[in-house]
């Protein structure tokens, strides 16, 4: 067989064979013994009398002597360092800091790394009202109240900071337009600098250094193609000289890294970075010194482990601040929201001040360890926090967890089990994640500072193991992996350790036991993500069946990740990713601008089902999924019509202790008005699945009188039952309710197992320590978990004997027979996990007589095309399949073709141009939509293919005049901006109604806004507008009956109407109920301006929702209503 495998040196997998279970220099909690260079290791921390070998090593590589311009610091110098990824990566490791901190002992340096991965020099990619760069280098104690573009806002500060020595790292990510680009990167810089040098940020003249960015280190590696590196350095070598020359003309010290680093990547015995581009700590470590000694034409002086603790713990409590979670809520437009009168830009703008002065507690602690001595820091300096009143009055009780069982339903055969709550499992509190691993046990985030720490959180966020009894299926015991988290909203198993999302980071944990007990180190493998919101930031991380990870985030965040191949990736508002850890590889999945991306699932066969929670919209994934240079998807169908909303979590049920029927059935989490779990049936419709609602849902609660279960996810166990986890929150919404609202939960946590009686359980394979042959044999299961567990452990495996004993496996089987489909193309997916081609397989599927068989053979083709020869002429007869399935794979994988293939790739694509599949026909628009955008596809003409029809909904009055349709089309923007109106009220208007309930029939989730029968209009809406306006401006929570159904009732669980007062200017709240009240048959005057203002000010003294009460009492329905 033809077959590419990867090669052992400088990945982030595990290098070599089993027993050697090691990533490229991770970085530990107790330091590694140093740096390999030419065969010596050199201890730089534990061993600091050998600090001058590396001295008279760094003079042997050609790195010693004095710079023409040598940069000296002052008592009290302010030090910033600025620039993309390799200044935002330093503060991580900390050994510049520390040792420029030894050599100026004397001197009470203060350093703030505002480094951030991605960045240009004139690009920063931030969400709404994030500071300007500007406002960190000049920070003053207080509040500053200031503008971002034209809107009013005001930052918070805690401590000063006047920036007057500048270390900037600029060049980077600038360096991928190539040669053309050079030009417009000399006058940006050369602008940017001349900006500095006239800048005061109140501490006199900046003394700025200019560094240029690093080489591109060959791996030496199959999972790295050295023709992007050579092509990386070429780019690198020209914008280093480029930075060279603005510094000269402008009198700059200049510190070319490029050329150092080369030569340190060439005496190392050892990868000195984790893909190419980013320093391990090792790197780090030797890049330090040679920085130090051109920074200040000295060698670097000995540092210990105390001083760089002091660095390192500095760092990280600026980094809490710099990048702190929730942005958009204390920055962005939510921030300045009153609740109670009381807005997150004040109480977290509170917070961060404090972070500023823990911050500033850490230097004394850093001037204290440079000088030898030990100070502990006492933080009885903070500001007093700032009370948050509630603004839901009526607290929900919180059940036990053997008490909530009684108001829990299940379907007819199926049974529920109370397994931990925090009174038996002390740390299980707000669990948000969980998965099994290879010994079984189950691992949980657990979130107890939801919705994020606070300066004086003392009980972190934890990854948590449950040690299972398999009779019982209760706790044995538990234990804590790693704690210190902060918003853990996703984590995946990867070889003997666990990637987990620690916005704006990906961290790979583990125990260098290889036990997975405790991890002991950690290594930062991706920066880079947003955390704008933390119900929106990075999560839910999964895998497809061939290897690679999938996250998300959603609206407000702006990402940007650095990547070795394709520079900054960045995103606007919402995406699904794609990350394979073994490569490095890193794409956007699916831009698609989600509110919040939370639910993702593979099926048996490898489709993957989207779920963007806030709305509950499910999409199939192949169908928009085809790749986008720039922009977003956007106008994709649903392939279910769910009953409610919100859906934090999904699955596939696949575990033979169910009924046969209820195999490959969709799992859907709800934790808003029907807080349960609803069940779908998936069929093949066309090229697609579509769901079909199953009556009952798999569980629910009694929300009356249980009302804080909230199901946040749910697995398959080893035994084959289904684990629920209870998120257990009385209040989960971020728009809806104060980041600090006291009502938000610190305390609670639940875990449930549903079995089916009637049905045995499963025994549970043997996984952990299994030979590479036992392995493979377990591919052949049923259970979808199963099989993923064996592949994650045959990656600890050395991955030319997996390939080799996977090529033996696979020849028991028949191609020609459909039931041995899976099995082959279980083998393809372990050869992709691997990162290995093997041709012959791909040929040998793509003959299958089971179409779902065939297109994952497409599939593997457009992930590998860079190392399969002709492979778009594979993908062209792909197009002709006579199965929808494998047509819809090929003509999303067209749209990654480009250069050469381009005009291949339109040709193919125009195949289905007719289809009347609505899948098809979405795939190839947008499929075409990218090749057109190509230099070699500019001439096709986009214009020729047919739009689909858009849904429109009004104005009724077709003769609304011009001036009330444009203030109509506004209000269409506004209802469905950023998920403020569309995700409870929906594009129809007509909102959503519970999932049937018998013993509940006149329960409503979200009241309809359309036209009702039997009136005329909305009652809600009809007549004097003010008393629409005022449930914009102000909210309104509480019971309400409406049009024959009961809304509002929170204790119930069900949403309140968020106050938009402070997100919406006057015009817009008269736009929005302007569209609401012309269009879904409602037909009523336009509002103004003027009548919002009229009814703002006449509200102005008032900070609480109204309850309907309220409201009727002061704009009563017009009679007979």
């Amino acid at each position: 067989m033809a077959v590419k495998s990867s090669a052992k040196r400088g990945t982030l997998p595990l290098a070599g064979s089993r027993k050697n279970h090691t990533l490229a220099h991770p970085r530990p909690f107790h330091r590694p013994s140093g740096l390999v260079v030419s065969g010596f290791r050199f201890p730089f921390i534990q061993y600091t009398h050998m600090r001058p070998l590396l001295t008279l090593l760094l003079a042997m590589l050609g790195f010693a002597g004095v710079q023409a311009q040598t940069l000296e610091l002052k008592k009290g110098d302010n030090v910033a360092i600025v620039g993309s990824g390799l200044a935002d990566r330093q503060q991580h490791y900390g050994h510049l800091e520390a040792l420029i901190h030894k050599a100026n002992a004397d001197k009470d340096l203060v350093v703030r790394n505002l480094g951030f991965s991605g960045d240009e020099v004139n690009t920063r990619h931030r969400s709404d009202e994030v500071p300007a760069l500007e406002l960190f280098l000049n920070m003053k104690p207080g509040a500053l109240a200031t503008k971002s573009g034209n809107t009013a806002i005001t930052y918070h500060f805690g401590t000063d900071f006047h920036a007057n020595v500048m270390l900037a790292y600029w060049g980077f990510n600038e360096s991928f337009r190539g040669p053309e680009g050079l030009v417009a990167f000399k006058a940006n810089i050369d602008e940017w600098v001349k900006k500095q040098l006239a800048a005061d940020y109140g501490k006199g003249k900046v003394r700025l250094v200019l560094l240029s960015p690093i080489a591109h280190e060959d791996l030496k590696s199959a999972n790295f193609d050295p023709a992007i590196v050579a092509r990386n350095n070429k780019n690198l070598a020209a914008y280093t000289a480029a930075l060279g020359e603005v510094a000269k003309a402008n009198q700059v010290q200049f510190i070319d890294l490029f050329t150092p680093s080369q030569k340190l990547y060439a005496a190392a015995k050892s990868p000195l970075t984790l893909n190419g581009i980013h320093l391990n700590d090792a790197g780090d470590e030797a890049l330090a010194a040679v920085q130090f000694q051109a920074l200040f034409g000295k060698a670097a002086p000995s540092i210990n482990a105390a001083l760089l603790a002091a660095v390192n713990e500095k760092s990280t409590q600026w980094h809490h601040r710099y990048r702190t979670v929730d942005q958009f809520n204390i920055y962005g437009q939510r921030s300045r929201i009153k609740y109670e009168g009381i807005d997150n830009a004040t109480v977290i703008g509170r917070e961060l001040a404090n972070r500023d002065i823990k911050t500033a507690n850490r230097d004394q602690a850093i001037w204290a360890a440079a000088n030898g001595k030990n100070l502990i820091v006492k933080d009885d300096n903070l500001l007093p926090d700032i009370t948050v009143p509630p603004n839901r009055k009526e607290p929900v009780p919180y059940l036990s967890g053997e008490e909530q069982l009684k108001h829990l339903t299940l379907p007819e055969g199926c049974k529920v089990e109370f397994i931990a709550d925090e009174t038996t499992v002390p740390e299980l509190i707000n669990p948000v994640q969980m998965n099994f691993d290879a010994k079984g046990r189950l691992w949980l985030a657990v979130w107890p500072n939801y919705p994020e720490t606070s300066p004086t959180t003392k009980n972190f966020d934890k990854l948590l193991v449950l040690d299972l009894d398999p009779k019982t299926g209760k706790v044995a015991k538990s234990h804590v992996f790693l704690d210190g988290l902060n918003c853990p909203t996703g984590f995946q198993f990867y070889k003997d350790g666990v990637i987990l999302i620690q916005s704006p980071d990906m961290w790979f944990a583990r125990d260098s036991s290889g036990k997975m007990e405790k991890a002991d180190s950690i290594v930062k493998i991706l920066t880079g993500m947003d955390a704008a919101d933390s119900h929106h930031e990075t999560n839910s991380i999964c895998y497809e069946p061939g290897g690679a990870m999938y996250f998300s985030d959603g609206v407000f965040h702006r990402t940007q990740v650095e990547t070795f191949d394709k520079g900054a990736i960045r995103n606007t508002n919402g995406a699904i990713y794609r990350f394979e850890p073994m490569t490095y590889k890193f794409s956007r999945y699916v831009p698609y601008g989600f509110a919040n991306p939370h639910g993702r699932v593979f099926d048996y066969w490898g489709n993957d089902i989207i779920t963007d929670a806030t709305g509950n919209s499910n999409y199939f994934g192949p169908g928009f999924s085809g790749h986008l240079d720039s922009g977003s998807h956007g106008g994709y169908h649903q392939m279910w019509d769910r009953p409610s909303r919100p859906c934090p979590g999904t699955a596939i049920l696949s575990s033979r202790h169910f009924p046969d029927d209820w195999q490959g059935t969709f799992l859907n989490t709800n934790v808003i008005s029907y807080q349960g779990i609803f069940r779908a049936k998936l069929t093949e419709e066309g090229s697609a699945i579509k769901g079909t609602t199953i009556e009952p849902g798999l569980i629910k609660t009694d929300a009356t009188k249980a009302g804080n279960f909230r199901p946040s996810g749910v697995a398959v166990a080893p035994d084959g039952s289904l684990y629920v986890m209870d998120w257990s929150q009385m209040l989960i919404g971020h728009l809806q309710h104060h980041l600090r609202d006291p009502n938000r939960d610190h305390q609670h946590g639940r875990l449930y197992r549903i079995t089916f009686p009637g049905r045995p359980l499963l025994t549970p394979k043997k996984i952990f320590g299994e030979s590479i042959p036992n392995l493979l044999e377990l591919l052949k299961e049923h259970e979808d978990n199963v099989r993923q567990r064996a592949k994650v452990e045959l990656h600890k495996y050395d991955s030319a004997e997996v390939i080799a004993a996977t090529q033996k496996w696979v020849k028991q089987f028949d191609p020609s027979k459909k039931a041995d489909a899976h099995h082959i193309l279980e083998a393809l997916w372990v050869h992709q996990w691997h990162n290995a081609v093997n041709l012959d397989l791909i040929k040998t599927l793509l003959k299958s007589p089971e179409h779902n068989a065939r297109a994952q053979a497409v599939r593997v083709v457009c992930y590998q095309r860079d190392r399969i020869p002709d492979a778009i002429g594979i993908v062209e007869a792909a197009i002709k399949d006579e199965h929808p399935r494998v047509r819809l794979e090929a003509v999303r994988a067209l749209s990654f073709f480009n250069g050469a293939d381009t005009k291949r790739a339109i040709a193919a694509a125009l195949v289905v141009k007719d289809e009347k599949d609505k899948t098809i026909a979405y795939c190839f628009r947008e499929t075409m939509k990218q090749l057109s955008s190509l230099p070699e596809g500019k001439e096709f003409n986009m214009a020729t293919i047919k739009k689909p029809s858009e849904t429109v909904y009004g104005p009724t009055d077709k003769k609304i005049s011009k001036a009330d349709k444009k203030l109509y089309d506004l209000g269409k923007e506004v209802y469905f901006r950023e998920a403020l109106c569309v995700t409870c009220h929906q594009a129809d208007g007509k909102g959503i109604d519970s999932f049937p309930d018998k013993s509940k029939p006149t329960f409503g989730s979200y009241p309809s806004l359309a036209k009702m029968t039997g009136y005329p209009t909305n009652p809600w809406i009809d007549g004097d507008p003010t008393r629409a306006i005022k449930l914009v401006l102000n909210g309104m929570y509480g019971k309400m009956t409406f049009n024959g159904k009961q809304y509002g009732d929170v204790a119930a669980g069900q949403a309140t109407m968020t106050p938009l007062g402070q997100m919406l200017k006057d015009e817009e709240v008269a736009a929005v109920l302007t569209y609401v009240r012309q269009s879904w048959g409602n037909n009523l005057p336009p509002v103004t301006a003027a009548q919002v203002k009229k009814a703002r000010e006449a509200n102005k003294g008032r900070t609480a929702m109204y309850t309907p009460e309220e409201i009727l009492k002061e704009h009563p329905f017009p009679a007979g209503k």
